[in-house]
């Protein structure tokens, strides 16, 4: 019995072993949208979770509290990536989550300044000090953490390469701007102040460094709320070009659309006057989202 076992094992393909693991990745994370996934084709599906096990992979070690001053550590780690990612489109990936990506890569013609563009991303993040200069650097950081997300995505669900970067970017800094509006507070306690001091300026915050006293300032109500405004701009742009779309192409596009701008909706009926309470969608409030839209 132990033979047969151990047989069976070996006989396990690399890519099958490299699928398992990045399935595996996904479910852990405890995200809904494993289910959204779980509708597309088996090729496609594959694709998505590698994706996904990738974002997570330099995601963790972006978000990694660590020491103080760790930043060097975590700049070094996604050098690794970068050098992966690297040898991913060179065809010789020694991770288990780039043999994932590799058939991803070759079916779905992924571009490899995409997951440079992550990786740039999470570098910004690395800091152990965040701050956002203006606005046209918030827009730069959204394209890479979330937009490029998307350029990858819709090249696995098989929209064409105009239609697809309107998409993703249109929909990217909505999502990443409504997790800057909603996550406001719990960044401000690790130093991280992600809405750009050009537009706090124009609203009259000029001492970012102190930021107990900008999340402190009324003044924050309009500042948040100017970039809701962008946010929603943002997502009625991606609910236009979805309509252009076949539905089921992007379907798992529509479902994470339709959450989070259900969170930006309850943000902007809140405020964010202080005391702020952390805006939350009930797991009843999802799993109706994924359902309605998962069968629409």
């Amino acid at each position: 019995m132990t033979k047969q076992t151990v047989i069976h094992k070996s006989v396990v393909p690399p890519s099958t072993r490299s699928d398992i693991h990045v399935e595996s990745i996904v479910k852990a994370s405890g995200t809904s949208f494993y289910w959204a996934m779980r509708r597309l084709p088996p090729a496609k599906r594959a694709a998505m979770y590698a994706i996904y096990a990738f974002c997570r992979e330099v995601d963790d070690i972006a978000d990694d509290i660590g020491e103080p001053g760790a930043e060097a550590a975590k700049l070094e780690k996604l050098d690794e990536w970068r050098d992966e990612i690297g040898r991913l489109f060179a065809g010789n990936t020694r991770s288990v989550v780039g043999h994932a990506l590799l058939p991803a890569v070759e079916t779905f013609h992924l571009r490899q300044e995409d997951f440079n563009a992550i990786i740039a991303g999470m570098e910004m993040d690395t800091r152990d000090r965040v701050r956002i200069k203006d606005l046209e650097e918030l827009i730069f950081y959204c394209d890479c953490v979330a937009s490029a997300v998307g350029r990858l995505s819709t090249r696995v669900f098989g929209l064409d390469a105009y239609t697809g970067d309107r998409l993703a970017f249109a929909q990217g800094q909505a999502l990443q701007m409504t997790n800057i509006l909603r996550d406001v507070d719990e960044d401000a306690e690790r130093d991280r102040l992600y809405l750009p001091a050009d537009v706090l300026s124009k609203h009259g915050i000029t001492r970012i460094e102190d930021l107990a006293a900008v999340m402190c300032d009324p003044r924050l109500h309009d500042v948040c709320k100017e970039l809701a405004d962008r946010a929603a701009q943002h997502f009625h742009e991606a609910l236009a070009i979805i309509e252009t779309c076949d539905r089921e192409d992007v379907r798992p596009a529509v479902m994470m659309l339709e959450v989070y701008r259900r969170i930006l909706t309850a943000l902007i009926q809140t405020g964010w006057m202080p005391p702020r309470r952390r805006v939350r969608l009930s797991p009843m409030v999802r799993l109706w989202v994924m359902f309605w839209y998962g069968m629409l």
